[in-house]
């Protein structure tokens, strides 16, 4: 992550102004696109400072472009799915864990997964049964999905969607929701400081 650095008869290394500069710009690389990815863009400005290291950057910037994109899309499924109204439900309107599976683009796996965390957690014909989905379920099952599209983990979720089943407190989707957006936002912005760090950089040589 920075440049070889010279070193006295005692063998003790002597770090100048160019260290410092590649450790601003770890630091700022580290906060917007992880300490794995810093490193391989750091490697890359002292050793190819040309399109191999623009071409990590870009895909730094494409990846929370997605990522931005995904949290946006979230946000307005959450909305409109929470506004759905669930009326009039009838026993033949419930789905099976392959229904809902194939409705959501999943692996029922994945609906397992999200039973056994406690995210949605349908009812069951008999003890010991195949799962059925309510439209009450379905539409959980959903917020879930949106919300792991936007790169939502399991833990949070788990701790959100028992206090939305109780008192259906959509309000804290859009709170999650929003905190993501918080989070890209201080990422895009270490992108940026990183940026004109790496200039530095690589204008001193």
């Amino acid at each position: 992550m920075l440049p070889p650095a010279p070193r006295t008869g005692a063998g003790y290394r002597v770090y100048a102004e160019s260290h410092v500069r590649s450790a601003v710009a770890y630091r700022a690389l580290a906060a917007g696109a992880g300490p794995v990815e810093a490193k391989r863009i750091m490697r890359a400005a002292h050793e190819y400072p040309g399109s191999e290291l623009l071409a990590l950057l870009d895909a730094a910037h494409g990846r929370l472009h997605a990522e931005r994109r995904a949290a946006r899309l979230a946000r307005a499924a959450a909305e409109a799915i929470a506004a759905e109204p669930v009326e009039a439900v009838r026993p033949s309107d419930a789905m099976g864990i392959s229904e809902l599976a194939v409705a959501l683009g999943v692996r029922a796996s994945a609906l397992r997964h999200w039973d056994a965390e406690g995210l949605v957690v349908p009812g069951r014909a008999a003890a010991g049964r195949a799962r059925r989905y309510s439209p009450g379920d379905v539409r959980e099952a959903r917020i879930v999905h949106q919300l792991r599209l936007a790169g939502y983990r399991i833990a949070p979720l788990r701790a959100l969607m028992p206090e939305l089943r109780r008192a259906r407190r959509w309000d804290e989707v859009m709170s999650t929701l929003a905190a993501r957006d918080a989070s890209i936002d201080a990422r895009s912005a270490a992108l940026l400081a990183a940026a004109a760090a790496l200039s530095a950089v690589i204008s001193a040589g």
